[in-house]
């Protein structure tokens, strides 16, 4: 791997997603942008699909530490991270603090930026999140939908942006909750995996592959479980006791070649 860089902070929830409407493929997405498509952000109201069972292309995890198969591994401190090759791992951190708030993983295009928080022993948190997470988006004029998904359900999300020509055009997201023992992991997917399913696959197993290294601290529920650079070994010191902010992708970037 090579140097890290920094760049400037990013966070702007316009950030969350590429400029291509979900299952779209590049083309139809061009046409969307030129044609200045708008939406009056109304929000799916059915209940929660249930959840799809996993494809065969996945793996059993995210994985608990006390859990996780013997392979090599990116050592991020709060999650391990599969080493793929052609894979671009870019570090998130927080400019005024230097505490690293996330992972993106990048491939062809595409990026997922993957985030592990404390959750409660008792109940998971992915339910109260994507609520949250719709009712921001809606509020925005944005458009969300769940739908079943490989690691159950799923919320798909549009947010209107404004182009340089001053019309509206809308940036898609998906978000994957999985809720495991004491941690949940949230996963943004963007890009042109978004609307093809075989990229969209890859994305899904790289999930599938995560460990997340919850500690045995006390943590308060939706607190960010700490970060590190690779190859770099800090304590462990809880990021944040406020609440998650479900749109937040936090301050990017720091860049591994």
């Amino acid at each position: 791997m090579g140097l890290f860089s920094r760049k400037k902070k990013r966070e702007d929830v316009e950030d969350l997603a590429p400029q291509h409407e979900v299952g779209a493929t590049p083309a139809d997405a061009a046409e969307q942008e030129e044609a200045g498509e708008t939406s009056t952000g109304s929000d799916d109201t059915r209940a929660d699909e249930p959840a799809a069972p996993r494809g065969e292309h996945l793996e059993d995890g995210p994985y608990d530490e006390r859990e996780a198969p013997d392979e090599d591994f990116i050592d991020l401190g709060g999650l391990r991270v599969p080493a793929v090759d052609g894979m671009e791992l870019r570090m998130e951190v927080d400019q005024r603090s230097g505490a690293v708030t996330g992972a993106n993983l990048v491939i062809g295009g595409s990026s997922l930026q993957v985030q592990a928080f404390a959750a409660p022993k008792t109940r998971g948190l992915w339910e109260d999140v994507r609520g949250s997470l719709r009712d921001s988006v809606v509020k925005q004029g944005g458009t969300a939908e769940t739908r079943p998904g490989a690691f159950g359900t799923e919320l798909i999300t549009r947010l209107p942006v404004k182009r340089t020509d001053g019309r509206t055009g809308y940036r898609p997201a998906r978000f994957i909750g999985v809720d495991g023992p004491r941690w949940f992991v949230r996963a943004i997917l963007t890009g042109k995996a978004l609307g093809d399913p075989e990229q969209s696959r890859r994305f899904e197993t790289l999930i599938s592959r995560l460990v997340v290294v919850r500690g045995s601290e006390a943590m308060a529920p939706q607190e960010l479980i700490p970060l590190h650079l690779p190859g770099e070994r800090p304590g462990l010191t809880p990021m944040s006791s406020g609440p998650l902010d479900p749109l937040a992708r936090g301050p990017e970037i720091t860049e591994v070649g």
